[in-house]
């Protein structure tokens, strides 16, 4: 029999908690007989919504009570340290005591941050943690490393975001030497601003990785690199974009073929080959985003995650088990940290 992949899901979090995080626990556990979920939230409520779900393995779905909420607008170190039974805290805690195998959560992004450095904790070696979601392109997906954990980003942390990467997208996607490319103003090496320009070379210097040189925001959606590389800013910009100009294509598009009665028709013709394609372009499809160089696995869904992004999240972290991602991002970063210590010393 299959390892059993204990998921929790924080079912307080996001705009539509907690309708659908339990919905996607339910539909999780429906799909695929190796996961198992925790609901961690408040109690009443989540079973009150489970209510309306009868034909659902109940063995291999738990409550795990925890009566306060964290919300968006509230500080998130504050928040972490006060509210210990908060669904985020007993999720986080959950995944501290190897109790669980991953958290999941469309919640407060600050606190899901701060919780995941401070209780489930840095690997060794990793200086700053990246959200690193997979991103839709021409040729498949990239991943975006940062997108919004470390706005102030050093070289060093950016080098290693390079090499989480390039592990992530090998390990999980299964794309075989990834190629990382910073994103930059330009493709000369001599473009960009401080940091770009400081990074640059040191990411030519890194042995095992494919580094390609610099990626243009324009190029990114045709797929020219596996491994896009920026600070959190830069990256959080260009998902929203990213985001942001896909759903206002699709609503022009869809007005268009609605607009006359030829155009009608043939919306009709292309309709199964085009739905297939917006799927692709479909940013829920792939989950969410990882904080990559934890000692457990925390993953973060877009606040206004429905249903079928939450449980994608939570495939998501099946494979990301089993591909046992953190303990070779630990095993890549691990000599490089016993080497500095032994020059401080």
């Amino acid at each position: 029999m299959a390892e059993l992949i204990k998921v929790v899901v924080d079912a307080m979090g996001g705009d539509y908690a907690p309708q659908e995080p339990v919905k996607a626990a339910v539909d999780a556990i429906k799909e695929r007989k190796d996961i198992s979920v925790i609901l961690a939230g408040q109690e009443d409520k989540i079973k009150k919504e489970l209510e309306k779900y009868q034909d659902y393995p109940k063995d291999r779905l738990q409550i795990a009570p925890a009566s306060e909420v964290i919300e968006t607008a509230e500080p998130p170190v504050f928040a972490i340290r006060k509210k210990k039974d908060s669904s985020i805290v007993v999720g986080l805690n959950l995944v501290k005591r190897k109790e669980a195998d991953a958290f999941v959560s469309s919640g407060s992004t600050g606190a899901v941050l701060v919780g995941g450095q401070v209780l489930v904790g840095r690997a060794k070696g990793v200086e700053r943690p990246p959200l690193a979601p997979l991103i839709p392109t021409m040729d498949g997906v990239s991943l975006l490393i940062d997108c919004g954990a470390n706005v102030d980003a050093r070289p060093s942390h950016l080098v290693q975001f390079a090499k989480m990467g390039a592990i992530y997208m090998e390990e999980v996607v299964g794309i075989k030497n990834p190629r990382v490319a910073i994103v930059n103003n330009g493709a000369e090496e001599e473009k960009g601003n401080a940091l770009v320009k400081e990074t640059f070379p040191l990411l030519k210097q890194t042995e095992g990785i494919n580094f390609i040189g610099s990626i243009e925001a324009r190029d990114i959606p045709a797929g020219y690199a596996d491994v896009i590389v920026c600070e959190a800013f830069v990256g959080n910009v260009i998902l929203k974009l990213y985001e942001g100009l896909g759903t206002a294509l699709i609503k022009k598009i869809k007005e268009g073929l609605m607009s006359t009665a030829r155009s009608k028709i043939g919306a009709l013709l292309v309709k199964p080959a085009l739905k297939e394609t917006m799927k692709s372009f479909d940013a829920t499809e792939y989950g969410g985003a990882p904080l990559l160089g934890l000692k457990g696995l925390v993953v973060k869904t877009h606040g206004s995650a429905a249903a079928v992004e939450i449980k994608n999240a939570i495939f998501q972290c099946v494979q990301f088990k089993q591909q046992k991602v953190n303990e070779k991002i630990a095993e890549h970063l691990q000599p490089l940290a016993a080497q500095e210590d032994s020059h401080e010393k």
